[in-house]
């Protein structure tokens, strides 16, 4: 049997140089367009582009989300706190409790109610002075003013990645929680949240529909769990232990005063207020 040898003829096709391919919308080597993806030059690409680096942009957002949450929130003494994404806030359940800020430097503990009056720096105070209860702070320390200098930058006060909320980031957790319906009557008008806001327990008892000491147990709908803490006058005295649960913001309202957020064991509404610098109220985080 014979053999057949087929001899294949090698032939060389044109093959086209990087040089000759143009990459700005008009024609290949083969007379075939090229979209330019990064520089369209037709409305149509253009609009393509557009709605992908958006749908691009908000799968890396929310990626970068999911990290966060993972992420505990840790202050500069190791204290962990639990928190909760309302709306596109994400906010601490549980008030500050650290002695440093954040660079490390040491926050005073003031004791004396003389002291604690002429104070014009940061400091904080355990309620009553009884390391029992809980921390509270003069807008000093929430600004992170540790000293008398006007020249010396101020400090971090809450742990990296997180700030003290500004007034009006107040509002908008109020404005969310009321129009999601977290008033005590469902309804998503009217400022009737505190109950949704307050803890299950420690507060003195009320009689008014709505507020946070009447049914205690039904309390806290929210998960925020603002606990009546109390607070300390700018001369130095304690009240208000089972009434409220008050905490700064971080908002000058004049040069001796700031805004605070207030939630009364006999009202049923956010309060939100200013007042003298020097008082002692307890502080809640924002992520950045």
């Amino acid at each position: 049997m014979k053999r057949i040898i087929l001899t294949l003829a090698l032939f060389t096709l044109p093959i086209a140089k990087a040089q000759d391919i143009k990459l700005n919308g008009t024609t290949s080597a083969e007379s075939n367009q090229i979209k330019n993806v990064a520089d369209p030059t037709e409305a149509q690409d253009a609009a393509t582009k557009a709605y992908i680096d958006a749908q691009i942009a908000e799968a890396v957002a929310d990626l970068q989300n999911q990290i966060n949450d993972l992420r505990p929130l840790e202050d500069v003494d190791g204290n962990t706190y639990d928190f909760i994404t309302y709306g596109d806030q994400t906010w601490s359940v549980e008030n500050a409790k650290m002695e440093k800020y954040r660079d490390g430097t040491e926050i005073p503990q003031v004791t004396d109610a003389t002291e604690w009056e002429n104070l014009t720096t940061g400091a904080w105070c355990y309620y009553d002075n009884n390391s029992s209860k809980g921390k509270l702070y003069n807008w000093y320390a929430v600004m992170g003013v540790h000293d008398t200098d006007p020249n010396t930058p101020n400090k971090a006060f809450a742990p990296e990645g997180w700030h003290v909320p500004t007034d009006a980031e107040w509002t908008t957790l109020e404005n969310y929680l009321i129009a999601k319906g977290y008033n005590y009557d469902g309804t998503t008008s009217g400022n009737k949240i505190a109950k949704a806001m307050a803890s299950t327990t420690g507060w003195n008892s009320s009689t008014v529909t709505g507020a946070p000491g009447k049914n205690q147990s039904l309390n806290n709908h929210s998960g925020f769990n603002a606990f009546p803490e109390g607070n300390r006058y700018y001369n130095g005295s304690f009240y208000n232990e089972g009434d409220i649960a008050i905490f700064w913001s971080s908002t000058e309202n004049y040069s001796n005063n700031a805004w605070y957020c207030n939630l009364n064991y006999n009202t049923s509404y956010l309060i939100r207020p200013n007042t003298n610098k020097r008082y002692g109220f307890s502080v809640r985080f924002v992520r950045d």
